[in-house]
C-alpha cells in the first residue's frame, strides 16, 4: 500500500481527551486532487474525537471540504462543497475464520477500519471519506447548456422533428 497524501497516524493506547484537527496542507491538498482526479482542493478540515472502546476506537465529528471538480458533460470547472458528518471504528486486525453462517451488519459495521500494529492513520480515514464525498458524474451548472449544443439528450426526454411526430401518433 503506498503512502496516505494525508497521513496522521495516531498510536491506539494514547488517545488525547480533545479532539483532533486534520487540516490539510497546500502540498497535501494538491497530492490529493490528483488522486481523486479533481482540479483543485481548496479546503479539507476534519475535527475528530477518538473514544475507545474495548479495543476498538470510535472516531466521530465532521468533516469540511471545498474542492473544484470538472464537470462530466461540460468539461468546465464548477466549485463544490460539503460539510460531513463522520463516525468511523477502528478495529484492530482480527484473524477471521471462514465460515458459511449469515452475518447481519448494523449499522456501526459500515465504516469499520482495520489496522494492523499499535497505530491507525485518521489522516488517510478522512481522504478515504472525502473520495466517498466526490461524484465521479457531477454536472456543474452549465451541463444543460452543453447538452444542448451537442445535442445530448437525457434518457426518457424526447426532444426535436421525431418527439412532435411520436408524440402526434400517440394522440
Amino acid at each position: 500500500m503506498s503512502e496516505s497524501e494525508l497521513s496522521r497516524p495516531i498510536k491506539a493506547k494514547a488517545l488525547k481527551h480533545e479532539p483532533y484537527l486534520i487540516e490539510a496542507s497546500e502540498d497535501e491538498r494538491h497530492a490529493l486532487s490528483k488522486r481523486f482526479a479533481l482540479s483543485q482542493i481548496e479546503h479539507l478540515r476534519a475535527d475528530i474525537t477518538l473514544t475507545p472502546k474495548g479495543s476498538d476506537i470510535i472516531a466521530t465529528g465532521t468533516m469540511e471540504a471545498e474542492w473544484q471538480q470538472i464537470c462530466s458533460v461540460s468539461g468546465d470547472d464548477f466549485p463544490v462543497s460539503a460539510k460531513e458528518n463522520l463516525h468511523l471504528r477502528f478495529i484492530p486486525q482480527r484473524a477471521i475464520e471462514p465460515s458459511d453462517e449469515e452475518i447481519e451488519v448494523e449499522l456501526d459495521d459500515v465504516d469499520e477500519i482495520e489496522f494492523t500494529g499499535d497505530s491507525f492513520d485518521l489522516g488517510e480515514a478522512v481522504a478515504q471519506s472525502l473520495g466517498l464525498l466526490i461524484d465521479p458524474y457531477a454536472t456543474g451548472p452549465d451541463a444543460e447548456t452543453a447538452r444542448k449544443e451537442k445535442g445530448i439528450q437525457i434518457e426518457g426526454e424526447q426532444d426535436g422533428p421525431m418527439a412532435e411526430m411520436l408524440a402526434a401518433l400517440k394522440k
